[in-house]
């Protein structure tokens, strides 16, 4: 999984790497980052790459799948990250999506998440998928309903005293 490259019409995804940290800094500093997902403390691009090295390589190499660059095919732009993610608290494996401000609301969101979805029901095994979201967040949640996860319950991750709102999947 380390050299796939996933394409999509307008977009390629590649599996994080560590380069990726200036992107990560900008992206998990963004206002609507750490409004409806949260501050991760990532406050340098050192942060930024133990960040990667430490959460989003562990997982890549153990499962071949975790969180992914994505970058637009027509220029070559680094624009947000989606990917497949072991997460404390939730037993099915969740979905998770951001981008940088300028690039949201464009269908990057569907257009990325839902290819993801599609290979991680075909090639990565999996039965069912999560996801995620809080209940400010109207943009996730439309998103999430419109790759076809269903509402199940609230729930509260280990840690973290916010009530948010659980969608499932399973394979068809």
């Amino acid at each position: 999984m380390e050299n796939k490259k996933i394409e999509t019409e307008r977009l390629v995804l590649t599996p994080m790497s560590v380069e990726d940290s200036p992107l990560i800094f900008e992206l998990y500093n963004s206002p609507n980052f750490i409004k409806f997902i949260g501050d991760r403390n990532i406050k340098t691009l050192e942060d930024a790459e133990n960040y990667i090295k430490n959460r989003f390589l562990p997982q890549m190499e153990r499962l071949g799948y975790g969180n992914f660059l994505i970058t637009k095919k027509d220029d070559g732009k680094k624009i947000g990250g989606v990917g497949i993610f072991e997460r404390d608290g939730l037993d099915v494996h969740d979905i998770g999506f951001s981008f940088l401000p300028e690039f949201e609301g464009k269908g990057y969101g569907f257009e990325s998440a839902s290819k993801l979805l599609e290979i991680g029901f075909k090639e990565f095994g999996l039965k069912k998928v999560s996801a995620i979201t809080t209940k400010e967040n109207i943009s996730s949640q439309k998103l999430i309903e419109k790759l076809g996860l269903k509402f199940q319950k609230k729930v509260r991750l280990p840690d973290d005293d916010e009530e948010l709102l659980y969608y499932e999947i399973e394979k068809r």
